[in-house]
């Protein structure tokens, strides 16, 4: 049924394209579990990867560090800018907990870490259906709320640019143009988590690909949409 919905390569093939276009030279990952995304970074990234329990099917390169530790003890306790030999992330990967309110919490962590030209991806932000974008899994396939922050995001922040790219399994969110600077989300985070949480799969009923901003999974498609954010001729 997702390739049904959501056609064409799969997220990690797309993050791979992402990679070797973008060619970032710093790149933060929450939510390393096996490395299958971390082996799309390129050797000469400076890289960060952060889980409580990374499980690598091989080893890291020599520039790819990891982080034994939750996102957010790591960015209580470290200076991401510092960790990257002064420079500001360029490129992220947000796919920690399937839960909104984590994902909030690491896109404010990680946007505060942002060159103003950086690029934010975010998993599982498409939902196949209400039953298994619930917050609590009872499905196998699950994909959780992140959806809402999504949502939030294109409601809320109109200075960014967020779109979800219909790659399956569950749809990989893109934000652009980030502002390292913004206290909006921070500042209003507690507020803004309650109201998100309050809403109900039925807002997307409809009008999912409009509220979520789906962009076809098409590497000429998404890499327009990188070439004309960065100014690419």
């Amino acid at each position: 049924m997702t390739r049904l919905a959501l056609p064409g390569e799969d997220y990690l093939h797309v993050l791979g394209r992402i990679h070797r276009h973008l060619e970032p030279r710093t790149y933060l990952e929450i939510g390393v579990a096996r490395g299958d995304s971390l082996v799309q970074v390129l050797p000469s990234t400076a890289a960060i990867g952060i889980d409580p329990q990374p499980n690598l099917r091989k080893p890291p390169h020599a520039g790819h560090r990891i982080f034994a530790t939750t996102s957010d003890e790591f960015f209580a306790s470290h200076d991401v800018r510092a960790e990257l030999g002064g420079r500001a992330l360029e490129m992220a990967f947000i796919d920690g907990l399937h839960r909104f309110e984590q994902a909030l919490r690491d896109f404010i962590n990680v946007e505060r870490a942002c060159a103003r030209d950086a690029v934010i991806l975010v998993h599982d932000c498409y939902p196949l259906d209400a039953r298994t974008a619930q917050r609590e899994q009872v499905t196998k396939f699950w994909s959780g709320d992140i959806w809402r922050l999504v949502l939030l995001l294109r409601e809320r922040r109109p200075d960014l640019t967020v779109h979800t790219i219909a790659a399956p399994p569950t749809g990989l969110g893109i934000v652009l143009n980030p502002d390292p600077d913004s206290r909006l989300l921070a500042d209003h985070r507690e507020e803004l988590t309650g109201e998100y949480l309050a809403k109900d799969y039925a807002v997307l009923e409809g009008r999912r690909r409009e509220a979520l901003g789906l962009v076809a999974n098409h590497w000429p498609t998404i890499r327009a949409l990188l070439e004309r954010f960065r100014g690419v001729v």
